[in-house]
């Protein structure tokens, strides 16, 4: 465990809107898909804006696309939304990659290149990595991962589950029922100390490249798998869900109707 330090530190927002978004059956990609007359990037970005703790965000945007109009497309739509809105936190845009951790690991890049520049104004001591498909994130869930980053020096929101999960073998087949107390549902953001996930994503790169498939699907599996760090779990929320098909669009209707960024 990290001893716990005084003083705000200063803290990067990694938010990833670079998805195709292919399982809302929608020409539009998810991220600029309508939520109560905002498009779904300005939850998030919002709440990085009104937020005390997260100095400065990096968008990532594009990407993964095998027709490059559309890429291209979606950083011009995510550039104007920053605009119109007067989001000023957002100091850099970066290209998306071909998956998530690709995505994740372009804007660790630019952060190696920020160091590389040298002085105290291009450090960051914390990084929160965001989904820009949960659009409820609160300032709560920023404080609460931010104590726990503190502490910990790697830290996921998250929510115990309420479902009894069960493991299938190959055929289908129930193969084992793990204890529901000690299972989760994890969330974004996920918040690491910077020189930790700046280690950790070099590894991964270092290990597989820029190939087509890397078997991690979050950013604490890539600290798990490459550091020995554990990674603790910070209360998100049940309202902060990921927009994944229609139906997550209907519910996140019912949620914007009581939602609060405090």
């Amino acid at each position: 465990m990290a001893e716990e330090e005084t003083g705000k530190k200063h803290c990067t927002a990694v938010l990833l809107a670079g998805g195709r978004g292919s399982r809302m059956k929608s020409g539009a990609a998810k991220q600029f898909m309508t939520l109560g007359g905002k498009p779904l990037l300005w939850y998030s970005l919002m709440a990085i804006q009104r937020s005390d703790i997260i100095d400065d965000c990096i968008l990532v945007l594009g990407g993964g696309d095998e027709q490059s109009g559309k890429a291209d497309s979606a950083v011009r739509t995510g550039r104007e939304i920053v605009r119109q809105y007067n989001f000023t936190k957002v100091t850099a845009f970066v290209q998306g990659g071909s998956e998530r951790c690709w995505s994740v690991e372009n804007a660790m890049s630019l952060l190696r290149e920020r160091r590389l520049r040298g002085g105290e104004a291009e450090r960051t001591d914390y990084v929160f990595i965001h989904d820009s498909a949960r659009p409820f994130l609160t300032g709560e869930i920023l404080s609460r991962t931010y104590e726990a980053v503190r502490k910990y020096r790697a830290c996921v929101a998250a929510m115990p589950s309420k479902d009894t999960v069960k493991l299938a073998d190959e055929s289908g087949f129930a193969a084992e029922t793990p204890d529901r107390s000690r299972v989760w549902t994890i969330q974004t953001p996920q918040v690491f100390e910077a020189d930790l996930i700046l280690d950790a994503y070099d590894m991964l790169r270092r290990e597989y490249g820029q190939c087509a498939h890397v078997p991690v699907t979050d950013d604490a599996g890539v600290v798990e798998r490459f550091t020995d760090v554990p990674v603790k779990f910070a209360e998100g929320s049940y309202h902060n869900i990921k927009i994944t098909t229609p139906e997550d669009m209907k519910i996140a209707e019912v949620f914007l109707e009581s939602f609060r960024f405090c």
